[in-house]
């Protein structure tokens, strides 16, 4: 199933950017892995709740005219329901029998998603209740989507 995650911001550290490619690689055989990076909207160092709102918004927009209308869409955010790798894996065996050939992933900036993001995704997902940098997501997520793929192929993978 191929995969193409969207997040607003970019992998600035070279070892996050090694890490992704090594999971784009890894996802080949699977459907693939593709990421969108989308630029976050600029804020001074001490916003204030509108001009975060405001932010997300224009964020937002930019995320939802890439989403192919297709595809099952999935935002990362903390409010999101949690699962185990292996009921992850069974919503991604499920959705071609659904009719869905692609899943999309959304992450936003460091102040979240839109409201409408969230509204236009089938499901919000969170890994973990922890809160983390977007560039350590990226690689989690890419991992339990690896994982997850291996787990529906019935491959062995490290644990």
């Amino acid at each position: 199933m191929k995969c193409t995650v969207f997040c607003t911001g970019t992998l600035k550290e070279p070892y996050w950017r090694d890490a992704e490619r090594e999971y784009i690689k890894r996802m080949s055989r699977f459907g693939g892995w593709q990421v969108v990076e989308l630029p976050e909207a600029p804020l001074p160092e001490a916003p204030s709740q509108k001009m975060i709102e405001a932010a997300l918004e224009k964020e937002g927009t930019a995320i939802l005219k890439r989403l192919p209308a297709q595809s099952y869409a999935i935002a990362l955010c903390v409010e999101g329901k949690t699962c185990s790798s292996e009921e992850l894996a069974a919503l991604i065996a499920r959705l071609p029998q659904e009719g869905k050939s692609e899943i999309a992933l959304v992450i936003g900036s460091s102040y979240g998603l839109s409201p409408r993001v969230k509204s236009a995704c089938a499901l919000r997902l969170s890994l973990s209740p922890m809160t983390f940098p977007h560039q350590i997501m990226r690689i989690l997520l890419a991992e339990q989507f690896y994982r997850a793929h291996k787990i529906i192929a019935n491959e062995r993978y490290h644990k």
